[in-house]
């Protein structure tokens, strides 16, 4: 699933190719990716004639935002926007196309039909589901150390389990939770209250340089992640925890091993990030 670099990736293509552009109607074929409103024929309808006037991020959802509403588009596993000509053929597994007055098409494709797209009124797309419930983003000046502090410390649960909450801090999945845990020298299956106030200050730096350094990289392409100009990411030629089982540790040498932490496959070193 793309994650915070990934997403804001995409953002960021999908701004220079069509903030600007009119819509003068919306094709969908898949009408259950639609979640909000009920009735996909009013989404269609809402949409038509609405220019999208900037995109934006929040966590790992794409926000169009345009005259009078706002696209609200979480991309799953393996969602997908490109910019094409209405004259170029459609592929397979294209389930939401949104055609511009200029004879370019902005076209949503999923292989596995996972993606979500809610439409709200301007300034009500917070208001509740999917958006509400989200915690702060990593980049904000609110964020601190103490604050990622007392969003856990009452928490009986795993440290890993913690940071891909959502509700915690937004946008950290998987692959940036081990190089996260790995940079801070935390084991992720520790708790809130067996961290030191130094773990505290390394995970909150590690969780803010390791996302803007994926920014930087274009995101990681692990598997058919690309932006929005069909471009793969190169962070993934620099993990040092996730998808490294038996490779030597960059650090010690030791072998990075996998377990299961809260159901998801978990990359440590058993030297670097010792459970006890």
């Amino acid at each position: 699933m793309p994650e915070l670099p990934e997403v804001e990736n995409v953002r960021r293509t999908l701004a220079r190719l069509v903030v600007g552009k009119q819509i003068a109607k919306v094709t969908v074929g898949l009408a259950r990716m639609i979640k909000a409103p009920d009735d996909a024929r009013q989404f269609v309808e809402e949409l038509r004639g609405q220019t999208i006037r900037d995109i934006g991020r929040r966590g790992k959802f794409l926000l169009f935002y345009m005259d009078h509403v706002v696209l609200v588009s979480h991309l799953r596993m393996e969602g997908r926007y490109g910019l094409y000509r209405a004259d170029e053929e459609v592929e397979k597994h294209t389930h939401v196309i949104f055609h511009f007055t200029d004879g370019t098409e902005l076209r949503y494709r999923d292989v596995r039909t996972f993606g979500t797209m809610h439409l709200f009124p301007l300034g009500l797309e917070e208001a509740g589901p999917p958006l509400h419930k989200l915690g702060p983003e990593p980049f904000d000046p609110a964020f601190t150390p103490d604050e990622l502090k007392q969003r856990m410390i009452r928490r009986r649960t795993k440290i890993k389990s913690l940071l891909l909450n959502q509700e915690i801090v937004v946008g950290l999945g998987n692959i940036y939770v081990d190089e996260v845990l790995f940079a801070a020298g935390v084991h992720p299956e520790k708790l809130p209250t067996e961290l030191t106030d130094e773990q505290w200050r390394l995970l909150h730096q590690h969780i803010i340089v390791i996302l803007e350094q994926s920014i930087e990289l274009g995101g990681s392409s692990i598997k058919s992640y690309v932006n929005g100009q069909g471009e793969s990411g190169n962070f993934q030629h620099t993990l040092k925890a996730y998808g490294r089982t038996g490779e030597p540790c960059v650090v010690c040498g030791a072998p990075i091993e996998k377990s299961v932490v809260g159901g998801r496959g978990t990359h440590t070193c058993p030297n670097c990030q010792p459970r006890n």
